[in-house]
């Protein structure tokens, strides 16, 4: 799949295409309903399927602070499309300067001009440009004049859909990775690359695979039994996605501690799919205190995939 990052490296030969617009965090049931018909449209338009996507999604950029947790990056975002049959991943950099021009701009010179775009699937409550004046009404009417269709991803969807980004973040909050599993159509993972960290668990004798989570927080957070996909194969193990106050770490990440495995995985993008919570972060008075738990929560993790193959 092509991945055009910027307005400004969209080529001429990329002109003409089938498009929608949206987050896609997650790339759930719901999504993946509106990715199908893309794909059919644009086959029956003899056109290339292409989703454009924002980085930073727009309430990442206008409101940090509550910006809701990320269900997967664009590295992950692209690997799912890539399944669906998508063809061209186009990441615009949403910026201020980007978000202050009119919506007719983005209309003529994004969707027209760059794109040359075919048919349009978005949202009906879809927005764009400066304050948001652009909707639903008037890319249809932008259509008649440049020639495109438009049409509503709810027409897509699945009768009485009710998934959304948001109650999957919810049930991976409330810990109800079922409800999460069935509303992605797959478990709940996190893809990362493996980076040196403090050797900390190696210290306390739980080497662990440390993966810096590039989203501004996580959906997730707690102890969890997991499995671990590498180039070496899959493994189980136990694995930590907090802030670690014992420690005093003030940044969220993933740590995970592979059982029955001895190699390097330094480097090395891994994919670790949560099976099962344990407990709460918690912090400790002592790094004694946590070696103990470490020992309780492998032993935990332990149990639980021999109970569940049984």
């Amino acid at each position: 799949m092509q991945l055009v990052r910027g307005i400004h490296n969209i080529q001429p030969e990329d002109h003409g295409c089938v498009l929608t617009i949206g987050n896609f965090d997650g790339v759930h049931l719901g999504h993946q309903q509106v990715i199908n018909a893309l794909v059919d449209r644009a086959k029956a338009l003899s056109c290339v399927p292409a989703v454009l996507v924002f980085e930073p999604q727009p309430q990442e950029l206008f409101s940090p602070s509550s910006a809701p947790a990320r269900l997967c990056r664009l590295r992950d975002k692209y690997s799912l499309l890539e399944k669906l049959g998508v063809k061209r991943l186009i990441c615009v950099s949403f910026n201020h300067k980007f978000a202050q021009q009119s919506a007719e701009q983005f209309i003529e010179h994004l969707l027209v001009e760059k794109l040359g775009i075919k048919h349009l699937i978005v949202g009906d409550d879809f927005h764009f440009g400066k304050n948001r004046v652009g909707n639903f009404s008037m890319l249809v009417q932008a259509g008649k004049k440049h020639h495109f269709d438009v049409s509503d991803t709810a027409s897509y969807k699945m009768a009485d859909c009710r998934i959304s980004s948001t109650a999957i973040r919810e049930a991976l909050e409330q810990n109800r990775l079922a409800e999460a599993r069935d509303m992605l159509g797959r478990e709940y993972s996190i893809i990362g690359k493996v980076f040196h960290g403090d050797k900390r668990g190696r210290q306390l004798g739980f080497p662990t695979a440390n993966v810096l989570l590039k989203r501004r927080v996580s959906p997730l957070n707690g102890v969890f039994a997991v499995t671990v996909s590498t180039i070496n194969g899959d493994y189980e193990g136990v694995a930590n996605i907090g802030a670690r106050p014992t420690v005093s770490g003030v940044r969220q990440q993933l740590e995970v501690h592979l059982f029955d495995f001895n190699s390097n995985l330094y480097g090395q993008c891994i994919e670790v799919t949560i099976k099962h919570k344990l407990r709460d972060v918690l912090k400790f008075d002592t790094l004694a205190a946590l070696t103990m738990q470490i020992e309780k929560d492998s032993e935990q993790a332990q149990q639980f995939f021999t109970q569940s193959k049984k």
